[in-house]
């Protein structure tokens, strides 16, 4: 395979298998959770809204609300409040703050690939035809395991990660998928033996 590179892989990053109620949790709370709040309610994280205004200069206790939620987006808020020494309506106020300026994007689960039933993880660098990036994301963006899309400097242009069952459905998606793109010069594999989520709970 000219310009790509493949090897064995097994990969698995950690999960959250907590059991506690979703609607005790920041992420639960959008649907109205920990309503006794009066005049307190989540917006739903949808990204930052075209032509929203600069995001507000966040201070320490903002930072240790995003740890805290990045570490466990289904932390309580009154879990939140207290680990960060504020009281509940100001947590929810700050909350909804990090939201409504697109600091905070949503809240989602850290799957184990593994265990889904993806047994191959693998960065895949490519270049690409000068100026194509915007085309060549939103190709890169249909295909089946893509989890990651990043345009970058350095010896190559584009970074993705993906999740696949196995080797050869990854070979597949590689050498048919990507090299099939007409803006796509080159690609390289990198696959993934092994990795850690640095965002995980360290109490699960």
């Amino acid at each position: 395979m000219a310009d790509e590179q493949m090897a064995v892989d097994r990969s698995g990053a950690p999960g959250d298998s907590t059991g506690r109620d979703p609607g005790d949790d920041a992420a639960g709370a959008l649907g109205g959770a920990d309503a006794e709040v009066p005049g307190e309610v989540l917006s739903a994280p949808i990204g930052t809204p075209t032509g929203a205004p600069p995001a507000r200069p966040l201070d320490a206790i903002d930072r240790d609300i995003l740890r805290l939620l990045q570490t466990d987006g289904r932390a309580s808020v009154r879990s939140v409040a207290e680990r960060v020494h504020v009281s509940r309506a100001n947590a929810y106020a700050r909350i909804n703050r990090l939201i409504d300026d697109g600091v905070i994007r949503g809240f989602s689960a850290r799957v184990n690939h593994e265990r889904a039933g993806h047994g191959a993880s693998a960065y895949i660098t490519l270049k690409i035809v000068q100026n194509s990036w915007r085309t060549v994301r939103e190709q890169l963006k249909t295909l089946p395991g893509a989890t990651h899309i990043a345009l970058v400097s350095g010896d190559f242009d584009v970074l993705l990660l993906v999740h696949t069952p196995d080797n050869r459905t990854l070979r597949e998606l590689v050498l048919t998928r990507l090299q099939a793109i007409p803006e796509v010069l080159s690609t390289r594999t990198l696959l993934v033996f092994e990795e850690t989520d640095l965002n995980t709970d360290p109490r699960a």
